[in-house]
């Protein structure tokens, strides 16, 4: 698998997670893909309050509200492969639920993925997709 490139400052697109969170959350709108097996494939960034970042490449599949981690970024701006890249099933929790609003609000509107990056770049621009039926934080998973 190819991995992309580390994000730049400016391909950063926050979303909205929650109001439970102090985090901010981005996707870098140049990785994001879909690819022929319907994998919505991004570059995560997560950024707490006091300056910590965490950047992970991830695959999302709407079908099963199932995520993986294929690896996550270096200070350096490398990659480190994940030893467990296995499909976990997504949660829909108060907190932390950034995985949650990517199925619910952007990249799966009413369980359908998005046809490519360009359809999800414009979804988190918008602050939703506007297909979506209503906010997941009321949802089961």
């Amino acid at each position: 698998m190819q991995l992309p490139a580390p994000p730049l400052q400016e391909n950063l697109l926050p979303f909205y997670v929650g109001a439970a969170t102090y985090n901010e959350f981005y996707v870098d709108g140049a990785s994001l893909s879909v690819g022929t097996d319907g994998v919505v494939r991004y570059v995560l960034v997560v950024q707490t309050p006091g300056g910590a970042r965490n950047v992970t490449y991830e695959g999302l599949r709407c079908e099963t509200k199932e995520r993986r981690l294929y690896a996550s970024g270096r200070p350096d701006g490398t990659w480190a492969k994940s030893r467990n890249d296995e499909w976990r099933r997504i949660q829909n929790l108060a907190t932390n639920r950034h995985h949650a609003a990517l199925v619910f609000d952007y990249f799966c509107p009413s369980g359908v993925t998005v046809r490519d990056g360009a359809e999800a770049r414009d979804a988190l621009l918008r602050g939703g997709h506007p297909n979506r039926r209503k906010s997941g934080l009321d949802r089961d998973l």
